[in-house]
């Protein structure tokens, strides 16, 4: 009887233990499969298709393709030659500003620019001589006119007196006299903009006296400058991308209409640079004068992996890109760049053809991530 008490109570504990031992097991089984799905989808980020594009989030399939080798510079944008003139002074004597100009104001062919009156100087006034010449040769020139068919006046006097009349003319108009007969009007040589004006009112100047200049802004130079150490990829440079220093856009030379004019081969001895000059069509209305940087574009390589350079986020010294998994989940991307073009960056690791990568909006990804609103993530892969 105590023996088949014990041999019970044995049997009960053994059942006991197996069954604790069962639960036991099963539970730590499922902690680890929820550890193991968290930790897969930890660095998901989740964005709703509606909250991606009010942010501007797109993304685009990455592909190999020709990527230029690229020379980084810095540069300066130039008027091109022959698209600026200057305005100089018509004749001597005192110059009034004709209206509110100012360095930047827009102006069309034949405007009255400034009014040069010599009235008051030593040598007297050349526009009231020139009248006088004027006034006085059309006076005798009528007057021949009528007598000439009654041959009082022969064909030959007629003809020189003509003449004469015809020379002061010119010589009166040519000096555009102002509506008041008292000076010279100086006038936009073509539409453009004035820049540069080198004279105040009331300025004494001589005839020839450069006044300001007219650009047309229509053709710009880009003079871009190469160290030394480059010397031996010059013959390599084929085109350019810059960016101006008040604007965040990247223009392409080529695709503003321009070209490689010239490539320096040699440097003065006052600077260490060798000068690199395109001509393009002034389409975007830039500032002639204004400091650039310059991506010089070299020889292209092929089968290069490259992305916009807006698509990168940069994060203690390390590279980073969003991939687009599906239409609302995304996954941060270490990656190393290379060479960079201004508009986009070689990726030499971190990135495959096919990836589909958020080009615009990274930025709007990024502070997603950091959100501690992200919904927990359910989908499965």
């Amino acid at each position: 009887m105590k023996k088949s008490a014990l041999l019970a109570g044995a049997c009960s504990l053994l059942l006991l233990w197996s069954c604790n031992g069962g639960r036991n097991d099963n539970h730590d089984h499922d902690i680890h499969h929820d550890e193991e799905e968290a930790h897969g989808h930890s660095e998901e980020i989740i964005i709703s298709p509606e909250k991606a594009q009010a942010a501007g989030i797109v993304a685009e399939t990455v592909h190999p393709s020709g990527f230029s080798g690229v020379i980084r510079t810095g540069g300066q944008i130039l008027p091109s030659r022959g698209d600026d003139m200057s305005v100089v002074a018509a004749t001597d004597g005192i110059v009034t500003f004709c209206g509110e100009y100012f360095e930047g104001t827009r102006v069309e062919a034949g405007k009255p620019l400034f009014s040069i009156v010599s009235g008051n100087i030593q040598d007297g006034n050349r526009i009231g001589k020139a009248k006088v010449a004027y006034e006085t040769a059309k006076a005798e020139y009528e007057r021949a006119a009528r007598l000439v068919d009654s041959k009082i006046v022969s064909q030959k006097d007629f003809a020189r007196i003509r003449e004469e009349y015809e020379t002061a003319r010119m010589a009166y108009e040519a000096l555009k006299p102002n509506p008041e007969g008292t000076g010279v009007l100086i006038e936009s040589p073509s539409d453009g903009y004035v820049t540069d004006i080198s004279v105040s009112e009331g300025d004494y100047v001589s005839m020839g006296t450069r006044l300001a200049s007219i650009s047309r802004n229509m053709n710009l130079i880009l003079k871009a400058d190469v160290s030394q150490r480059h010397y031996g990829m010059l013959d390599k440079i084929k085109s350019a991308n810059f960016a101006t220093q008040y604007g965040d856009r990247i223009f392409n030379v080529e695709a503003l209409g321009g070209r490689l004019v010239s490539v320096g081969r040699n440097q003065s001895g006052t600077s260490y640079y060798i000068p690199v000059t395109f001509e393009f069509e002034n389409r975007e209305k830039l500032i002639p004068g204004t400091f650039a940087e310059v991506w010089l574009l070299t020889s292209v390589r092929d089968n290069v992996i490259s992305v916009p350079t807006s698509a990168l986020t940069e994060e203690q010294g390390l590279y980073f890109v969003y991939l687009k998994l599906d239409e609302s989940c995304y996954r941060k991307q270490e990656v190393t760049p290379g060479e960079s073009d201004g508009a986009r960056t070689e990726i030499i690791s971190g990135l495959s053809a096919g990836d589909n990568v958020v080009v615009k909006g990274a930025y709007n990804v990024k502070l997603a991530s950091a959100s501690n609103a992200i919904p927990a993530h359910t989908h499965n892969h």
